[in-house]
């Protein structure tokens, strides 16, 4: 039986909607909101215009083991929502949905990842051990990066907004 494991983020921006919107779906933007210690590099031609059916190759390195990523954007909802799914990669499952609302203070952001292992119980065994923990580092360095980015004063053109984290995130059991 396959296990569905979920993700999800919540932090508060504190610029309007269509900048943060904007940031986010600059695929360039990606590798500033991955630590460094998973040697992220986007291998598809910059810039990539994001709609349904884009495809995005990275390669990255995990515990010293380089390993090929590629997402498919699946949906595409200007300044409200976007979802990529792995269509190679590590998991049986991936799907990222990105929303975005409009609030008093600025702008919402929330992540929100279903995801499923390979490999059976040795899967399972694996998000025990290490998985759902580095997931959980790689959001936390997403949600500080963001928080660091987006709290200067420059202009979006340079991928700097203002932010700040409303929610330390959390990460639900199985379903």
């Amino acid at each position: 039986m396959t296990r569905t494991y979920h993700l999800e983020r919540r932090q508060l921006v504190r610029r309007p909607l269509d900048e943060v919107f904007g940031f986010f779906s600059d695929a360039a933007n990606l590798a500033a909101l991955t630590p460094d210690s998973l040697h992220f590099t986007i291998l598809t031609p910059l810039p990539i215009e994001l709609a349904p059916g884009a495809r995005i190759e990275y390669r990255l390195r995990l515990f010293g083991v380089p390993f090929f990523w590629c997402t498919e954007i699946e949906t595409f909802e200007p300044l409200r929502r976007f979802t990529d799914i792995q269509a190679k990669g590590p998991y049986r499952r991936w799907h990222h949905t990105h929303e975005f609302r409009a609030v008093a203070e600025g702008t919402e952001v929330i992540d929100r990842v279903e995801y499923e292992m390979p490999l059976g119980w040795l899967g399972r065994i694996a998000h025990f051990l290490f998985v759902h923990r580095n997931l959980r580092r790689i959001f936390d360095f997403r949600r500080d990066t963001i928080e660091q980015l987006l709290s200067s004063n420059d202009t979006v053109a340079t991928a700097i907004h203002s932010g700040n984290d409303t929610s330390p995130g959390r990460e639900a059991g199985v379903l």
